[in-house]
């Protein structure tokens, strides 16, 4: 039995003015997974657990099985495991964004999606002026790179910018004990990149300058069961990012890097079912992840954000469907998403979502799939919450419900 997961990240929304009141997903044109919801089984679910934030952390991390209540440390540990970084004892993991800041306002959580080109001499520039031993400045991709801070704060309450775009920064600056050592190094990355050459470059040729990091998700290391223990499943996690492929290393999952996989609606969709279909070839799991819907919903772009859906429905869901059944094996297919990112907010909810399972084949490889389709949006079920993710999921992946 073949067990494939398939994740549209932040795809749930609210009604949208410009997509006449409906949600992206109900304006998107999707018919595999409204294909799928028909064919198969359809649920409204919560995917956080009360209490904690509806970061894409935690509901991934629910969505693979794992209940944040039980293993939940922050969100840079997973990144770093991700990202390679192996965390000594005490060592405290932090996000570290590019962030762009303009009279106290939070105006760009990525400093216009910088490149990694561009962001990596701007990381060296902070290391060699703010490093030092037991604080290292890692790269990652684009705007997301990482701090490893032996014995740093791990207790301050931080606050994701992706989620005050557009407010005022002053509410939600670090705070509680050791917020003071992260305050210093933000304020003090502010001169640093302000003088170089890359940032002014930028801002000449009127890209969004880095005006400052922004340190949030600090945690130290987590260890999670493997999925040979907890399910007896060998398999892969296919993703841009290195919060879910360090979900993905820390599963004891292959986590293949695909050329040309970013977290943008360009990334290489083809190559990233390539990687999932090839590893369902001699191994039984697959998680194929794609975060442009929640780049989309981040940047208050609800016709981008629909196409961004339409783009993971054509790419990703309809060929992935198509050669499971060419292939005849017994499959178990879901599709969801991990939290909705709305277009009004520019953050993450922890609103239901809509999650639709099937199983398979449904009449071999020579068989036309279905074609009758039915709604697959927030408003199913009457909007009754039919199931919790972190719950249901370990039991649906045993094939017990």
């Amino acid at each position: 039995m073949k067990t494939v997961l398939l994740i549209g990240d932040g795809m749930g929304d609210r009604p949208c003015p410009e997509l006449g009141d409906r949600t992206p997903l109900q304006a998107a044109a999707i018919p595999s997974m409204r294909r799928i919801a028909a064919a198969g089984t359809l649920y409204l679910a919560d995917t956080v657990p009360p209490g904690f934030p509806p970061g894409s952390d935690v509901a991934n991390l629910g969505l693979l099985g794992y209940d944040a209540r039980e293993h939940y440390s922050g969100r840079a540990p997973i990144e770093a495991a991700g990202a390679g970084i192996a965390l000594q004892a005490g060592d405290v993991a932090l996000r570290c964004n590019f962030v762009h800041i303009a009279d106290n306002i939070m105006v760009d959580y990525s400093s216009g999606h910088i490149s990694n080109e561009e962001a990596l001499p701007l990381l060296e520039a902070l290391q060699a002026e703010l490093g030092r031993e037991g604080l290292t400045f890692h790269p990652g991709v684009q705007y997301r790179h990482l701090i490893q801070w032996n014995e740093g704060p791990s207790s301050p309450v931080t606050q994701p910018p992706h989620d005050i775009i557009g407010q005022e920064i002053s509410n939600y600056l670090p705070q509680g004990e050791g917020s003071d050592e992260l305050l210093a190094l933000m304020e003090a990355s502010k001169e640093i990149l302000a003088k170089h050459p890359v940032n002014l470059a930028r801002a000449e040729r009127g890209d969004v300058p880095v005006t400052q990091i922004w340190l949030w998700g600090q945690g130290p290391a987590l260890q999670l069961p493997g999925y040979q223990e907890l399910y007896g499943l060998e398999g892969v996690v296919v993703t841009a990012v290195d919060l879910v492929r360090g979900l993905g290393v820390l599963a004891g999952l292959d986590t293949p890097r695909v050329e040309g996989a970013t977290g943008l609606i360009d990334t290489n969709y083809e190559g990233k079912v390539e990687a999932a279909l090839d590893a369902l070839q001699h191994s039984d799991f697959a998680y194929v992840h794609v975060e442009a819907p929640d780049e989309c919903g981040h940047m208050g772009d609800a016709k981008l954000k629909t196409e961004a859906i339409e783009l993971f429905d054509a790419r990703v869901v309809a060929p992935i469907w198509q050669e499971l059944e060419k292939r005849g094996e017994p499959y178990r297919l879901l599709v969801t998403m991990d939290h909705r990112t709305p277009i009004e907010l520019r953050g993450h909810t922890a609103e239901p979502v809509p999650l639709a399972t099937l199983e398979g084949p449904l009449g071999g490889s020579d068989a036309a799939l279905p074609e009758a389709e039915t709604a697959f949006d927030e408003f199913i079920h009457g909007g009754q919450v039919d199931l919790r993710t972190y719950e249901w999921i370990p039991a649906w992946i045993r094939g017990e419900v």
